[in-house]
């Protein structure tokens, strides 16, 4: 079976890579009342937020500073972070921080007031459209693999998604 070769750019793009990977028609709309584009895209989804936590150079960032809010002392957590970590080379092992009820908590000193800037190691979360397109190509074809086991259960067809999924990864890596 050939793979779709046009650039994804959108997640309709996308959707209708993998429904064209498992031999379903392309649609014109994310419309979530059909459940084959209900489930591609949910899995498009769930894949992006997989494959973006491994933390990749467009997304990590170290000694990104959170600053303390004036009158409360404290630091919302950003609701578009995969993974956040104390720089150790800034910080040491003064504190350790994590996610709780939204805000930045640190768990060594049990607070979620912060005197200092805080300078972590972050991981963030970016939508589809704004991801590069090598690591587009990645997230579609592992998202593709997943759907053909979900929607068609074809070893032959995993096979073949599962080397376009290793050959997208080579070049994203």
């Amino acid at each position: 079976m050939p793979f779709p070769t046009y650039a994804v750019s959108t997640e309709l793009d996308a959707v209708n890579q993998i429904l064209s990977s498992v031999g379903q028609a392309p649609v014109t709309t994310l419309d979530l009342q059909n459940p084959e584009v209900s489930i591609v895209l949910n899995t498009l989804r769930e894949v992006n937020k997989q494959v973006q936590a491994e933390g990749w150079i467009y997304n990590a960032e170290r000694h990104y500073a959170f600053t303390p809010d004036s009158t409360t002392n404290e630091i919302a957590y950003p609701s578009n972070v995969l993974q956040l970590d104390a720089n150790r080379e800034h910080h040491k092992d003064k504190i350790d921080v994590v996610r709780r009820n939204g805000k930045l908590y640190d768990r060594y000193n049990h607070t979620y007031e912060f005197t200092k800037v805080v300078e972590a190691d972050v991981v963030w979360y970016f939508d589809f459209t704004d991801v590069p397109p090598a690591f587009q190509a990645y997230i579609t074809a592992r998202a593709a693999r997943m759907c053909c086991v979900k929607m068609v259960g074809d070893r032959e067809l995993q096979a073949l998604l599962q080397e376009q999924e290793m050959m997208t990864r080579a070049a994203a890596i």
